[in-house]
């Protein structure tokens, strides 16, 4: 009879628990269908409704009224952890969790308008990804940027969080784009993304080949995401090559990687290594390089794909020549004094990681402080050479050489004749 009396008191509290949540839920969603009737209507449509995750599941309980809606919580990554612990621990190893780190790691980040970066109008709108410490997030709140600090939601986005969406290579689009990574316009007019638009018409069969971006780079739903080269297209250990070893010790000097006196690591080495911009290591580079030729080989030939690999690898010896010559033109104007150094450079050397404020902080507010030169070998390196080496490994001729290569060659020849005059024009 005890063992009768306790279990009945236990459901009853189970069911009054159940009935409160339903009340605050219904409460939440009565008020916020006037107010935000989208994220309302995404939630409905969203497994989370479905298995019973509610507004105070991941938001609380202690926002009740419009005036006290700061009161809500905005849901950091260690929320959605809770039930997706796996996805989490495959993210924080990846090279997505590094996003908002290698942002402020930049010195371009704290020379540009606060708005782009913290507030996410420019690179902090896809670069905010990545798990803060409680530190961050307060720092953030302070300053009163109170959004976009999960990186959860930048895939698959509120309030469906949406597994399928996820999976659509048109959820990565908006931040692999543009610029300096135009990956999405590679892929969606290379062989492979023809095919798959080809598929979704229904002008190939369903189970044709189609591969898309989380096929090769988040294989089986891997949130673990990292690629051979890295985004500045650099790796150690250096070529055996001569001349494409010292042309690669050229670029890194311009990225401050090493120190452009002596070739020593310079201040930018310790932020590549702890961001994980670059494979600093053998190992590292075969590890994502024999990753990939597995994944091709599902449609390839593995001699094919190691091959189709490789030719893309010889290529980097290419560009760099080219890269390392302008970048050697542009040093030898800070080194006879026709460019002046701004303040904040840590070597009287071209900084390719100030991007296009090529004066420094100073540049803000002096535009005379600016140089033009260096803005056009900025251009070269991070548009032009990763449209070259990117084009060729998504498979897209075009990219590789109309938009990278022969770009290459324009900016070379610009920074040639620019030289010539600003020796030529140069007052001492």
């Amino acid at each position: 009879m005890k063992l009768f009396k306790a279990a009945l008191a236990l459901g009853a509290f189970a069911l009054l628990t159940t009935s409160v949540s339903v009340v605050v839920a219904d409460d939440c969603i009565d008020c916020h269908t006037k107010e935000t009737p989208g994220m309302v209507s995404d939630w409905k449509l969203s497994e989370h409704s479905k298995n019973d995750v509610t507004c105070a599941t991941c938001h609380g309980d202690a926002h009740s009224t419009a005036a006290d809606y700061k009161k809500a919580v905005l849901p950091s990554e260690q929320v959605c952890k809770e039930c997706h612990e796996e996805q989490f621990d495959q993210f924080s190893h990846g090279k997505h969790n590094f996003g908002w780190t290698s942002l402020n790691a930049i010195p371009a980040t704290h020379i540009a308008p606060d708005q782009l970066m913290e507030g996410g109008g420019g690179c902090g709108g896809c670069h905010n990804m990545g798990i803060k410490t409680e530190a961050q997030l307060k720092e953030r709140e302070a300053q009163g940027y109170r959004y976009q600090n999960n990186s959860c939601d930048e895939c698959h986005t509120r309030h469906t969080f949406s597994k399928k969406e996820a999976l659509d290579p048109r959820a990565c689009q908006q931040c692999h784009m543009g610029y300096d990574h135009p990956q999405w316009e590679m892929w969606s007019t290379s062989k492979h993304g023809s095919r798959y638009f080809a598929r979704e018409a229904g002008n190939l069969p369903e189970g044709a080949s189609a591969p898309k971006c989380q096929d090769c780079h988040m294989k089986d739903g891997d949130h673990n995401n990292r690629t051979a080269w890295g985004f500045l297209g650099v790796r150690l250990p250096l070529p055996e090559d001569p001349q494409w070893k010292a042309d690669q010790i050229t670029i890194l000097k311009a990225l401050a990687v090493l120190n452009p006196e002596t070739g020593e690591p310079g201040p930018v080495y310790g932020a590549v290594a702890a961001v994980d911009l670059a494979r600093l290591d053998k190992e590292s580079f075969d590890k994502e390089r024999n990753k990939m030729i597995s994944i091709c080989s599902e449609c390839h030939s593995e001699k094919y794909a190691t091959e189709r690999l490789n030719l893309g690898d010889s290529f980097f010896p290419e560009i760099d020549r080219m890269m390392a010559d302008a970048i050697e033109i542009v040093a030898a104007l800070y080194k006879d004094g026709i460019i002046e150094k701004p303040a904040d450079y840590p070597f009287n050397y071209p900084f390719l990681l100030t991007f296009m404020e090529t004066g420094g902080l100073a540049g803000r507010t002096d535009s005379s402080k600016i140089s033009f030169i260096d803005q056009i070998l900025l251009q070269m390196y991070m548009k032009h050479r990763m449209r070259a080496y990117q084009g060729f490994f998504h498979v897209n001729p075009d990219y590789a050489y109309w938009y990278g290569y022969a770009q290459m060659t324009k900016d070379l020849g610009e920074i040639n004749e620019l030289n010539k005059t600003m020796r030529a024009t140069h007052h001492k």
